[in-house]
């Protein structure tokens, strides 16, 4: 079986493959100061869980952009997995042509998802991975990656509002159901939610004007959920985006070697 794992600015989410049907996953948060032990415990219940012994395990394929936790990260894998893992964009490639002025700007986990959204959906494409950041990839009709754009998240965005303002309160980030709210906490969710899909409906569509109208709007992430309720914001929603990707350029890595020798 193939271990992939996503390490985004909040969230490692962890898979497991079987060819290519993804048998399980988890996440666990993200935090610099985690100790490769407390990631390996984490990792030895998963595959537990999943009924699995840690010799079920061929090889594991990681996408981080956060360096910080690499070094944790990197040592659970050998002392609980017993293997070195693959590093996207290091010591395995993502077979995307990466057009952008400088291509090593370019986080790992926005190729990867544009690996798997070209192979899923074709092109021209537009991802949308709600994450820390909400970023918005364009891929065009050949599974080129353009560039994109990179928006404050939500989560983010409401923490800087509650900072920087005297009364307003934490709420809960959910859909109001109505654009006025009539007490505090539902005016500040209307804000959030309602003045997020407008900048995530307006962003795509001025993406869509490069593209051409016939473009995709895939969306990812964990909070991709909380928009898709909105219709016209997206044409689909695919959570397992990232990880489908790490497990596709895996497939390609191995199809290399063996062509190779």
């Amino acid at each position: 079986m193939l271990l992939v794992i996503d390490v985004g600015n909040t969230n490692l989410e962890f898979g497991l493959f079987e060819g290519t049907k993804l048998s399980g996953s988890f996440r666990m948060g993200t935090n610099p100061e985690t100790t490769s032990d407390e990631i390996g415990f984490m990792l030895a219940h998963f595959l537990e869980f999943n009924g699995l012994e840690r010799g079920d395990i061929e090889d594991v394929v990681i996408a981080s952009v956060v360096p910080q936790i690499m070094y944790s990260l990197l040592n659970a894998v050998k002392k609980y997995i017993g293997l070195v893992p693959l590093v996207a964009g290091e010591t395995i490639e993502v077979k995307v042509p990466n057009l952008y002025d400088n291509p090593k700007e370019v986080g790992m986990d926005r190729l990867v998802n544009a690996r798997a959204g070209f192979e899923k959906y074709g092109g021209p494409l537009i991802i949308i991975d709600f994450g820390t950041a909400t970023t918005f990839d364009a891929v065009d009709k050949n599974g080129a990656y353009l560039g994109g754009a990179i928006y404050p998240g939500i989560k983010i965005s409401m923490e800087a509002l509650v900072k920087q303002t005297a009364k307003l309160p934490r709420i809960e980030l959910v859909n109001p159901g109505v654009a006025i709210g009539t007490n505090t906490a539902a005016s500040m969710q209307a804000g959030a939610v309602y003045g997020y899909v407008g900048a995530v409906g307006n962003i795509s569509q001025q993406m869509r004007t490069v593209l051409g109208r016939e473009a995709r709007v895939i969306a990812t992430g964990g909070l991709s959920s909380l928009f898709a309720e909105f219709p016209g914001v997206f044409d689909v929603v695919d959570k397992t985006i990232t990880i489908d990707g790490l497990r596709m350029i895996y497939d390609d890595y191995r199809e290399g070697k063996s062509k190779n020798g």
